[in-house]
């Protein structure tokens, strides 16, 4: 499954959501592919479940997940934080968790 398929499947139409608000907001090809990058793994993580019924809590315990279990760097956790505030914010319109910047 490609990113697009699992974005699709968890929300269709959620892949053009993604790619229109990324354009709104100037952003690079190499930050889109960032961004649905970590995006897709959230969903993945939550498996496939429609982003918006998930709540702060999915997301802290994904952040969570990747620092302790996956042991990303901390430039590449504060990249999937970046990523779940845009598309929570400028996405699907929701506001942002408080305190989901990587520690």
């Amino acid at each position: 499954m490609d990113i697009t398929e699992a974005l699709e499947q968890s929300q269709p139409g959620l892949v053009g959501r993604v790619k229109d608000a990324i354009r709104n907001q100037h952003l690079n090809q190499r930050a889109e592919q960032n961004y649905l990058h970590w995006i897709t793994r959230f969903v993945l993580f939550n498996d496939l479940k429609d982003p918006e019924t998930l709540a702060g809590e999915e997301r802290q315990l994904f952040l969570t997940y990747l620092s302790d279990r996956m042991q990303v760097s901390r430039a590449r956790l504060n990249q999937a934080s970046q990523a779940l505030t845009f598309f929570y914010e400028d996405v699907l319109g929701q506001a942002s968790l408080s305190g989901t910047a990587a520690a």
